[in-house]
């Protein structure tokens, strides 16, 4: 019989034990030294030493675990993938680009916000913990954070802190308060522009505007590292939200839209809707604050579509500017009676039915030529269907479904049809680019694949430039004029149908601009559009409430645009008129 070693490491009446990896072996016999030492230590009553070689054990392990989690943070913080662990960012970044004017200037940027979560379970003082996280974060919901503090479980207090924010309630050091980061959209900006760079959701999509326009594209750039560029430009924005509010406030208007753009590439310079609102408190903005007037509104435009009827009547050769329009009694049809607002009583030539904005003679001249010719001129100037902008709120126009002779005489002075600024001005666009239909785009550089259609003859566009010029100098849009920049332009002003009636209280007022006005159909040009929606002083008119900001707007904008001052054959450099004589010299020495 064997004799059992109670020293023996493995006892010898044991079978072998299987082979170890010889990490485990190392150990396996460390393990049993110090299990002997302990034994030994026993044995010659020396109970110090077992005491000290524990311990000397456990601060061995304290050690080793100590070394692997810094060898562990180290490989993780300087080793690990980056696709893995995303780098240490935010794992809900929105990775969209940012959204930047034509010279690169920020509209729209994401950065790293903090959600606040509080769990209540380790919280020891509510009540003080309340107090001090609202004196650090006073736009806190007080309702929401004591509901949270009171809860049972872990839940957020309040989204879409800065980290500035974070910083204050963070150095309060409570128990149970926690932060997730969450990448949210900002716009630097406030309300410049908001109703044309839109809106983006915190799940990283475009909800409206530009943002929802080019939503794929932005998020494209965004994974690129690149910036989506749009057409505006920062200054003539700020300007014309400028002159807008000022004119809006000044007419006591219930709202009104205005838009600079680029003839010749339809490019939109600048883009806005009055009243503006407060993105982050949508829910309390003014009635139709949130609502982008032009592309969403539809309007009855009065005497701006003079141009148009004007225009069919020159390109099908039907009327030229002699041509003879008897406007000394109402015109009759059936047993409607169409007046003039500003009767001159009087045969008056084309050029004069548009200088004094005549409804007699243009709803003659539009009898004349038909619903056929009408229909398909409102069809090729963009006027029965949504204007093609990238916005999704384009909006389809409310048209006739009769073209009668009532019906023609209405649509040519502006009633009869709603249409949106977006349609009007992109119509303006080809009667003073050469003749062509040019989309509207937000897009630097214009629309990608425009479908481009000349609409009316190059001499028909460079005779109704020379007609909107007449218009500034000698008509109704005198309070467009801006020194030296040759604005040309319509009036335009119309009731609203309020309860089935035309209401004249309940107005728009509203001027189509271009400037300058001279030169070849190829020269630089830029179209202005100012609509005043119901102002609340008499007189209402176009003339008088949007006529005066266009000249403003003009004359702040042309140093942006390379528009040179210089005097015409009507207006010297300062803006007023020139001697006949005068006249007559300039032009014999080739000056004009």
């Amino acid at each position: 019989m064997s004799v059992h070693d109670p020293h023996a490491w493995p006892p010898v009446s044991n079978p072998a034990p299987r082979r170890l990896a010889p990490g485990w072996r190392w150990i396996a016999e460390l393990i049993w030294r110090l299990e002997h030492a302990f034994e030994r230590a026993r044995a010659d009553a020396r109970p110090e030493e077992d005491t000290r070689v524990r311990i000397f054990l456990i601060m061995s392990v304290f050690s080793a675990v100590f070394v692997c989690l810094a060898l562990g943070a180290a490989h993780a913080a300087l080793l690990a993938d980056r696709g893995r662990f995303a780098g240490g960012a935010n794992p809900n970044a929105l990775v969209r680009g940012d959204l930047v004017d034509r010279d690169g200037r920020l509209l729209a940027t994401n950065i790293t916000h903090y959600g606040l979560y509080i769990d209540p379970a380790e919280v020891w003082d509510r009540a003080a913990a309340a107090r001090q996280i609202k004196r650090a974060l006073p736009r806190v919901s007080w309702s929401r954070l004591n509901r949270v503090l009171n809860g049972e479980r872990r839940l957020i207090v309040m989204p879409g802190l800065t980290p500035s924010e974070k910083a204050s309630v963070h150095a309060l050091a409570l128990g149970g308060v926690t932060f997730e980061p969450e990448d949210r959209r900002v716009y630097p900006l406030g309300t410049s522009a908001e109703h044309l760079i839109g809106l983006a959701d915190t799940g990283g999509e475009g909800v409206s505007g530009a943002e929802l326009a080019f939503n794929d594209e932005i998020r494209a750039a965004g994974r690129a590292g690149q910036d989506f560029v749009l057409s505006i430009d920062l200054r003539v924005q700020g300007v014309l939200e400028n002159e807008l509010a000022a004119a809006a406030l000044e007419n006591g208007a219930r709202g009104a839209v205005g838009v600079v753009t680029d003839v010749h590439t339809g490019e939109v310079l600048g883009m806005a809707s009055w009243p503006t609102f407060d993105r982050d408190r949508r829910g309390a903005a003014p009635e139709g604050a949130t609502l982008n007037r032009f592309t969403s509104a539809h309007y009855e435009m009065g005497s701006v579509f003079k141009s148009f009827t004007v225009a069919a009547g020159l390109d099908t050769g039907r009327a030229d500017m002699d041509t003879l329009f008897d406007a000394s009694q109402p015109f009759m049809i059936g047993n409607r009676r169409i007046t003039d607002f500003h009767a001159q009583n009087k045969v008056m030539t084309l050029e004069e039915v548009y200088l004094h904005s005549s409804n007699i003679g243009t709803s003659r001249l539009a009898v004349e030529m038909g619903p056929d010719v009408m229909r398909n001129y409102f069809q090729r100037l963009g006027l029965l269907n949504a204007a093609p902008m990238e916005l999704k709120e384009s909006a389809r126009p409310t048209v006739p479904r009769r073209w009668d002779d009532s019906t023609l005489a209405s649509l040519s002075f502006g009633y009869g049809a709603m249409i949106t600024p977006a349609q009007l001005v992109a119509a303006y666009g080809a009667l003073t680019n050469g003749g062509r239909y040019v989309p509207l785009s937000l897009r630097k550089g214009g629309a990608r694949n425009p479908q481009i259609r000349q609409v009316v003859s190059e001499q028909t566009s460079l005779t109704m430039l020379d007609l909107m010029r007449r218009n500034v100098v000698r008509g109704s849009g005198g309070r467009a004029e801006a020194p030296g920049l040759r604005v040309g332009g319509k009036t335009g002003s119309a009731n609203k149908l309020v309860n089935g009636r035309y209401d004249p209280t309940h107005a728009v007022g509203s001027f189509a601009a271009v400037f300058p006005a001279d030169g070849p159909v190829t020269a630089r040009r830029y179209a202005i559009f100012i609509l005043v929606d119901e102002p609340a002083h008499y007189p209402r008119t176009g003339g008088f409430v949007a006529a005066p900001a266009v000249g403003r707007i003009a004359d702040r904008i042309a140093p942006f645009l390379g528009v040179e001052r210089r005097a015409d054959r009507w207006r010297g450099l300062d803006g007023k008129a020139l001697p006949q004589d005068a006249q007559v010299a300039q032009r014999a020495e080739g000056a004009l």
